[in-house]
């Protein structure tokens, strides 16, 4: 082993960059021979061959730097770790709920990410409670089965029962910079168990506003930041969402299309035969966002008040004024 430390920091230290060139070999050795770490009590380097790694090949992430240190001593790669009753995981089938919850479980928070970039492009700031919204940086895509898979950062959206359990996922595919949509032709893609369930922003009491479109959606919450919003993700599921039994009042967030309005007539007649009070909430122009966009937030914010009940202006929209 001291054979394979003194060959890997001649060859590695001499192609590091100056300032790490000065990593000791005793340092080194500490990591590969399992002796305790030292460090030089006269300069106060210290160092091991991981960190002549990193550094003379560029890497970042641990995971790239312990692998071309195995490779470097022709050591095995560590076995993948076992599930709880001992075997690996098998694939998921595609567009199942386990697909969707694997995907989710694999994205990132969205602060600070393209994702983040992309709401504020349209307008939209206020993002607290979006958890069920994630980054995922390089998300596959196909056009179709006879085309080759790509990979292209997108937002990635838990869809959930009314308990709060994954039953599918929401992708919207997003350009490198985070400017917009990413340049393909089918820019969202729904899997996994959808009917009756949706992606939640916020805890619903008596009072929640349910949509279709996540940017729809998360504009309206611009004015209304407390109120409880429900994207559907599409007309058809719009009409087909489960009511908490919490719910008194139903704001329905309407598109200005027929499909918008073929699901807001069905949501208005379910939700009064079960006792829930239906007001639609219709945009200026085509949706929400559009109206944030082109109109700015103090017009969307008098569109939106004209048509909420007024106990729901005193504790929604003032607070949010």
């Amino acid at each position: 082993m001291t054979l394979c430390c003194v060959e890997a920091v001649d060859r590695l230290r001499h192609k590091a960059q100056p300032q790490i060139r000065n990593i000791t070999f005793a340092a080194t050795c500490s990591v590969l021979c399992c002796i305790q770490h030292k460090t030089d009590a006269a300069t106060g380097e210290h160092g091991d061959l991981l960190d002549i790694i990193r550094a003379s090949c560029g890497l970042l992430d641990f995971k790239d730097v312990a692998d071309e240190a195995r490779d470097f001593l022709s050591l095995p790669r560590p076995e993948p770790e076992p599930t709880p009753s001992g075997r690996n995981l098998p694939p998921a089938p595609s567009g199942s709920t386990e697909a969707a919850r694997r995907l989710f479980a694999m994205s990132q928070p969205i602060t600070g990410t393209l994702v983040e970039t992309y709401l504020r492009n349209r307008g939209i700031t206020v993002l607290h409670g979006t958890g069920n919204l994630r980054f995922h940086p390089r998300c596959y895509y196909r056009p179709d089965e006879h085309s080759p898979t790509e990979t292209w950062p997108a937002m990635v959206a838990a869809v959930t029962d009314l308990d709060g359990r994954i039953t599918g996922a929401h992708r919207t595919w997003l350009a490198p910079d985070g400017s917009d949509k990413a340049p393909i032709d089918t820019q969202r893609k729904a899997m996994g168990d959808l009917l009756g369930h949706a992606v939640r922003f916020g805890i619903p009491g008596a009072v929640m506003a349910a949509g279709e479109g996540i940017e729809t959606m998360l504009s309206l919450r611009q004015v209304l930041p407390d109120m409880a919003m429900v994207p559907a993700l599409s007309a058809a599921h719009l009409a087909a969402i489960l009511f908490p039994d919490t719910l008194r009042r139903l704001y329905i967030v309407r598109d200005n299309d027929p499909a918008g309005d073929g699901a807001r007539d069905s949501l208005v007649e379910r939700a009064n035969a079960d006792g829930i009070e239906a007001i639609p909430l219709s945009p200026a122009l085509g949706d929400f966002n559009e109206d944030l966009r082109v109109l700015g937030i103090d017009a969307l914010r008098a569109g939106v008040r004209v048509q909420l009940a007024p106990e729901d202006v005193a504790r929604f929209m003032a607070l949010a004024a």
